[in-house]
């Protein structure tokens, strides 16, 4: 099979690649099982108890292949794990960490070139290492583009900052995919609300979502690089419900351009 035979294609999948334990040093990822017998998983201080991994599609390649012919998808690109961003750790361990693990993801992807095609996993809070790993994971190691958080140590989503990355993505010709993580995994642990119920995950992933989407366009993004192509996770949020309001916003606020003023300019954008 081949992606031009694909009928069914998932672009929404994540993978724990095992190769990558302890590759952001003190921040790990690492993982054991407790004196019940109950799997962890360790990234910074934020600890999963119960969530299995090991030996699960999400870890072993041969399970998920299982799994995708259960549920009649043809053809998968995995992505890192959003409690692996590492977005706000130092620049040197994220790095690190990226290097290691696009290393891996490029050579489990090899193994399954009908079945699977990969993301890579980008240092945002260093924005020139993320442009030249980028480079390097798409030109050397043959991924399909990259998958991050949607906020980051140091610089916003809008931030001048990233314009040789996003050159780079349109250059490249691949996309950039967008998936929040769990406020404070490795940054700041945001709205205590939002520990009730899991909905930092019910809710506040299209929060985010919904944010990054009216940050690229409020900031300019894809006024500078009209030719980037961004994937949003889970319908992007709650920005097509809000798209009106948003567009509002772009011809009323005082921080609105003028192209943003036009009719229409908002929703053109989404």
């Amino acid at each position: 099979m081949t992606i031009q035979t694909a009928k069914c294609i998932d672009l929404h999948a994540h993978v724990r690649l095992a190769a990558t334990d302890g590759a952001a040093g003190q921040h790990g990822p690492e993982q054991g099982v407790d004196e019940r017998g109950q799997p962890w998983y360790r990234v910074g201080n934020y600890k999963i108890v119960g969530v299995k991994h090991k030996n699960s599609p999400f870890t072993d390649p041969d399970l998920r292949i299982q799994r995708m012919d259960a549920a009649h998808i043809d053809f998968q690109v995995v992505s890192p794990s959003p409690l692996t961003y590492f977005h706000h750790i130092d620049a040197a361990s994220a790095v690190a960490f990226c290097r290691k693990f696009n290393d891996a993801l490029a050579e489990l992807v090899r193994r399954y070139p009908g079945r699977l095609a990969g993301f890579a996993s980008l240092p945002m809070q260093a924005p020139e290492a993320a442009a030249d790993e980028l480079e390097r994971a798409v030109s050397e190691l043959g991924l399909w583009g990259a998958a991050t958080g949607t906020e980051f140590a140091g610089e916003p989503l809008h931030s001048p900052a990233f314009d040789k990355l996003y050159d780079t993505f349109v250059r490249l010709d691949v996309p950039l995919c967008l998936h929040p993580a769990p406020a404070g995994i490795d940054g700041p642990p945001g709205d205590p609300a939002l520990k009730r119920f899991d909905l930092d995950v019910i809710v506040g992933f299209a929060a985010q979502e919904t944010i990054a989407v009216s940050t690229l366009i409020f900031g300019g993004v894809m006024e500078r690089h009209p030719k980037l192509d961004v994937w949003i996770s889970h319908g992007g949020g709650a920005a097509v419900f809000s798209a009106g309001r948003l567009a509002q916003a772009g011809r009323k606020r005082p921080w609105a351009t003028e192209s943003m003023k036009k009719d229409g300019a908002f929703e053109a954008m989404l």
